[in-house]
């Protein structure tokens, strides 16, 4: 594995991670544009 990509791995879990603790306090906005950016960091992984 290379850095790059354990790097995009790293911040898909991050935003994963906030999205849950986001929806999980109420704030459903953030916690949608937490998974939109893992979204877009996962495809780098390819």
């Amino acid at each position: 594995m290379t850095l790059a990509k354990a790097s995009w791995i790293t911040v898909v879990v991050v935003c994963a991670i906030a999205a849950l603790l986001l929806a999980i306090n109420g704030y459903t906005g953030y916690s949608i544009t937490a998974i939109a950016v893992g979204l877009a960091a996962a495809v780098n992984l390819t």
